[in-house]
């Protein structure tokens, strides 16, 4: 049975669009994105959207929310399920690139979850307790879906809220137990990169993307009526340039700060293609170093490989 999922995955800055969209021409696919943040309009360079790569090559999940919505994992499998469904209709291979952890592992796990809709009264509770008691409850709850990027208030109160109504929805809850879903059949390609070398390019990026005008795009959005507490909630990039721009941080102290973040970033994405291997989603581990075509050729050789696996 033909394979219809190549993932590439990789920390930030590895080059995971160059490559997706080189599997994309060679495999006749279309190049999904996997990432939290590039769903947004208007957030180009802090987001990495990388457009001018894609050339001929369709991509989807880009470019699809306003600046200031809440994207979160409930619409993207939505969305990567009608995608999906639909490139496997018209014969071609869904290229899904992503640096998101928990987009991407969802998504090729099948995952389905329930619209969890706001809890007014439980925000109000929430809202009287420190930002210390928050974590508290969060390492209490033993149903809890987003484990990244908890770095807000908002994103904490958020994984509360969902939380709570798991507790009193079992039946909705079970839904999202990875036990209960069918596996999607797919190769996974990882691009393996030196610590160091993904350190050089993720400062020479980040000063590129400054030069670039990207403290222009935050101050755009800005203007747009794009509130800083949304640009803030989004982190990284938008969180540290907002920061500056309403005078919490000086250009040096949002610069260092921000590289800083990034590293950690990176860190924590590694962290999480280990654990998603350790969880029985097996990576085939590239060299960056490869030309196109050696990568390729390698992907082929994998999905030969897998599909005759499959087969016997």
């Amino acid at each position: 049975m033909a394979i219809n999922t190549i993932a590439v995955v990789g920390p930030t800055a590895s080059g995971k669009t160059g490559r997706a969209v080189s599997l994309a021409r060679r495999f006749n696919g279309e190049v999904v994105s996997g990432d939290s943040r590039q769903v947004y309009r208007g957030m180009t360079l802090g987001t990495g959207k990388d457009l001018e790569e894609y050339g001929d090559v369709p991509y989807h999940l880009i470019d699809i929310a306003e600046p200031g919505e809440k994207y979160n994992l409930y619409r993207f499998l939505r969305d990567y399920d009608r995608i999906s469904h639909s490139l496997e209709i018209r014969g071609r291979k869904c290229i899904l690139c992503g640096g998101s952890g928990m987009y991407v592992e969802n998504a090729l796990r099948g995952l389905v979850m329930p619209e969890v809709p706001r809890n007014d009264i439980l925000r109000q509770q929430l809202a009287e307790l420190s930002t210390d008691e928050l974590k508290t409850r969060l390492a209490a709850c033993k149903t809890l879906h987003n484990v990244t990027d908890l770095d807000t208030r908002q994103r904490m109160e958020r994984a509360l809220e969902i939380s709570e109504y798991y507790r009193y929805h079992p039946d909705e809850a079970l839904k999202t137990d990875t036990k209960h879903v069918q596996l999607r059949e797919a190769v996974i390609v990882g691009i393996n990169m030196p610590r160091e070398e993904r350190r050089r390019r993720i400062t020479q990026r980040l000063y590129r993307r400054l030069e670039a005008g990207m403290l222009d795009e935050v101050r755009g959005l800005l203007r747009q009526g794009v509130s800083a507490e949304s640009l803030i909630y989004y982190g990284l990039e938008y969180k540290y340039l907002t920061l500056h721009i309403i005078g919490q941080l000086s250009y040096e102290e949002m610069v260092s700060q921000l590289e800083i973040a990034i590293h950690q970033f990176a860190k924590r994405q590694m962290t999480w293609w280990r654990g998603m291997e350790r969880r029985g989603l097996s990576i085939n581990w590239l060299s960056w170093e490869m030309t196109d075509r050696e990568f390729g050729d390698a992907v082929e050789e994998i999905l030969r490989q897998k599909e005759n696996t499959d087969h016997e």
